[in-house]
């Protein structure tokens, strides 16, 4: 590498190249702190009001930058780990996460709830810039559609399925963490998202859940209990995690279905109207639940067993 007027002696060439790749592309960045996937510099609630921050605190999209010299300015100083700003990148990164270790074994991870998504939508996806995460998930990259500003979501595709947009950040390639290194896997050139994947993560307006309730009439007073009670915890569900929930949910009253105690269609009419309640699309809703319904119908114990 050639030495770059502006960079000090003694500066971390090996990180201060792997921030300088992004920005190539395009892409801002901005420091994360060493060894660690969380932003450097000072919390919001810390901000002094001073120096960068005298008109109001930056948060690490607005710190961004494609700058050479800010970036090499900044990597001469720490060996810091490097965030992409996926929103003013103009990228949406879908995050496929590992299940985890607390989950039942063969419980589908993000790329299994992915390629399910895929199957039921009829649709696959193209090939595109992908990097390895040091857990074992994928960071698949897709330029957005112009005009259209994404932001981030946390299981609205699947179960263990997020997405970065704006308001959100990627760790990029290079970053090494105590498990492991980030690592592109596949050098493709970046893909748009394909239109039915955009559609998906567009905002719904959420429908009044009082009119999305649907009575159980049918199945044993236990299997009516357990599916009434999960519709009130999907319903109650946080923005950022009504797709696990509603996967968790159908995953326990799946086993009634198999166990004969209601039938299949019986639960996935009140689980999808529940689903759907909390603003997930019907799409989602059904792709989900269909997915914990097979994954527990093929593997579920016998009820005297269970």
């Amino acid at each position: 590498m050639t030495q770059h007027a502006n960079i000090p002696r003694g500066c971390n060439f090996a990180l201060l190249a792997w921030a300088l790749e992004p920005a190539r592309r395009g892409w801002p960045v901005f420091p994360l702190r060493p060894g660690e996937k969380r932003p450097a510099g000072h919390a919001e609630r810390l901000c002094p009001g001073t120096g960068r921050c005298a008109g109001g605190h930056r948060k690490p999209e607005q710190r961004a930058t494609t700058d050479h010299d800010l970036i090499a300015a900044a990597w001469s100083q720490h060996s810091y780990n490097i965030g992409i700003a996926t929103g003013p990148a103009g990228l949406l990164v879908v995050d496929l996460d590992m299940a985890k270790p607390e989950e039942q074994k063969g419980a589908p991870g993000g790329a299994e709830s992915l390629l399910a998504l895929c199957e039921r939508a009829g649709q696959t996806l193209p090939a595109t810039y992908q990097v390895r995460t040091p857990s074992g998930g994928h960071h698949l990259y897709f330029t957005t559609p112009p005009g259209v500003r994404l932001g981030s979501t946390a299981g609205r595709l699947g179960h263990h399925i997020d997405t970065r947009g704006w308001g959100g950040y990627v760790v990029a390639p290079g970053s090494t963490t105590p498990t492991g290194t980030y690592t592109a896997t596949d050098e493709s050139p970046v893909a748009p998202l394909p239109g039915w994947l955009a559609d998906a993560l567009t905002e719904q307006p959420k429908p009044d859940p009082r009119s999305v309730m649907t009575p159980v009439r049918e199945g044993t007073k236990a299997a009516q209990t357990a599916l009434e009670r999960e519709c009130a915890v999907i319903r109650g569900a946080g923005d950022h995690s009504r797709n696990s929930t509603l996967h968790n949910s159908a995953c326990k009253v799946a086993r009634f279905v198999a166990w004969g105690n209601i039938s299949r269609a019986t639960a996935e009419e009140a689980i999808q109207a529940a689903g759907e309640s909390t603003g997930l699309s019907a799409a989602e809703c059904t792709t989900t639940i269909r997915s914990a319904m097979d994954w527990i119908l093929t593997h579920a114990t016998p009820r005297e067993a269970a």
